[in-house]
């Protein structure tokens, strides 16, 4: 792909499910390196990347730059971008600081260090045919809809049903009419994918990987030591 793609990282969550952490989840160590160091490092060594901006809350910037890039010689790192009040307004506060020239932009959780080039290169082909990709993984659990009350209203077909990962990709232009549109209405979503699909646009699936694990809790950061422990 002869396209100029850079990457968008938010990494400005508080992390209040992490419990008695203290450090925001991105600076979680994972065997000695910051959990987002190990994130950036795969785009940093992929060959498609042109640039990465990484998002974090204002406030952190002298720690990120300390602690999570500059020791480990990153050469695609291009800035750091503030973050805003919702993962939503920090993603679009992104889209605003990337370069003229850039064709497609991947977003991708700073807490997902388990990303590989396969998935990237995936993500990058389908929306390179469709506009939008999204990794994704077969739902394995029966999913109830509840009520209020907790009672079940419907079990939706299983065979249906993925669960949404990142990276997800876009081309750049997609993507702001798609942030511009949300913020025109009103709408704040959990993903990218879904204010792309607010414009009525087609979103397509392409297979993650069960071991992409997003590490949002403590029970998380415990398997994800065991993972990155076999390597």
């Amino acid at each position: 792909m002869n396209q100029r793609t850079c990457v968008l990282i938010p990494a400005a969550g508080r992390g209040s499910r992490m419990g008695r952490h203290r450090t925001k989840k991105p600076y979680l160590e994972l065997l000695d390196k910051p959990i987002l160091t190990h994130t950036i490092g795969v785009f940093d060594r992929n060959a498609v990347v042109d640039g990465i901006f990484v998002i974090v809350d204002a406030m952190d910037f002298d720690d990120c730059r300390s602690a999570v890039i500059e020791p480990y010689d990153f050469q695609k790192v291009a800035g750091l971008v503030p973050g805003g009040e919702t993962r939503q307004d920090s993603v679009f506060n992104g889209l605003k600081t990337l370069p003229d020239d850039t064709d497609f932009v991947v977003v991708h959780d700073g807490v997902r260090p388990f990303v590989t080039d396969e998935m990237i290169f995936t993500c990058l082909e389908a929306a390179a045919d469709w506009g939008a990709a999204v990794a994704a993984v077969p739902v394995k659990d029966t999913i109830k809809i509840t009520d209020r009350d907790g009672f079940v209203v419907d079990t939706p077909d299983r065979s249906q049903l993925w669960a949404v990962q990142t990276p997800q990709v876009f081309r750049k232009d997609l993507l702001i009419e798609a942030h511009r549109h949300a913020q025109r209405e009103g709408v704040q979503l959990t993903d990218d994918a879904a204010l792309v699909e607010q414009l009525g646009l087609k979103v397509k699936c392409v297979m993650g990987s069960y071991g992409n694990l997003k590490i949002t809790t403590p029970e998380d950061l415990v398997v994800a030591e065991a993972l990155m422990s076999k390597g």
